[in-house]
C-alpha cells in the first residue's frame, strides 16, 4: 500500500539531490559495469535498429504478460513480434540521451548481479513464470523507492505505446482507426 502524500513527510531538496545523486551513480555505474564486461554491447540485434541482443529475452518474457488481456491467448507469440518491432522502431527514432536511458533500464533488468535484487527473477528472465514477471511488476509499481516506480512506469509506456500504435490492436480497444482523408 502506498502513503498518500499527507501520511510522507515532505522530501527537502538536500533529499532529493542526495537521492538523484545515488540513483545517478547506480545507473552509471551498472551501465559502465555493462560495458566493460561486454554483457551490454550498444549494437543492435540482428536485423534491429535499436534493441540488443542481450534486451531480447527480457521483452520476450515481459511483453506477453503486459498484453495479457489485449490480446487472444493465439495470437500472442505474434502480437509479442509486432510489438518488438513497434518498440524498435520507436527507440531507433529517441534522442541519443533517451535511448541511453532506456538501455540502462533494460540494462539493470538484464545484468544478472542486478536482475535478481531489483526484481526478484533470479534466474534467466526465458525461465520466469508469468506470476514471477507480474509479482515483479507489482513490485518496481508499488515501489516505495521512486526510481523502480519510474521505470515501471516507462516500460509500461514504452511497451503499451509500441502495441497501440499497431492497426492490429486498435479493433479490441474500439478505435476504428485515423479518419480516411
Amino acid at each position: 500500500m502506498n502513503p498518500s502524500l499527507t501520511d510522507t513527510p515532505a522530501l527537502s531538496r538536500r533529499g532529493l539531490l542526495k537521492f538523484s545523486l545515488g540513483a545517478s551513480a547506480f545507473l552509471a555505474t551498472v551501465g559502465l559495469g555493462a560495458s566493460l564486461s561486454g554483457c551490454s554491447p550498444s549494437q543492435p540485434a540482428n536485423g534491429l535498429a535499436a534493441l540488443r541482443d542481450s534486451d531480447l529475452p527480457f521483452l520476450r518474457s515481459v511483453i506477453p504478460v503486459m498484453l495479457d488481456g489485449a490480446v487472444a491467448v493465439g495470437q500472442i507469440p505474434a502480437a509479442t513480434d509486432a510489438t518488438l518491432r513497434s518498440l524498435d522502431s520507436s527507440l531507433a527514432h529517441l534522442s541519443p540521451a533517451m535511448l541511453k536511458l532506456t538501455r540502462q533500464l533494460f540494462d539493470v533488468l538484464t545484468l544478472g548481479i542486478t536482475r535478481g535484487p531489483l526484481t526478484g527473477v533470479w534466474g534467466p528472465w526465458e525461465n520466469a513464470s508469468a506470476d514471477d514477471i507480474r509479482l515483479f511488476l507489482g513490485r518496481w509499481e508499488n515501489s516505495s523507492l521512486d526510481l523502480l516506480r519510474q521505470g515501471h512506469c516507462s516500460l509500461l509506456q514504452l511497451v503499451m505505446m509500441a502495441w497501440y500504435s499497431r492497426p492490429e490492436a486498435w479493433a479490441h480497444c474500439g478505435y476504428p482507426g485515423p479518419p480516411k482523408i
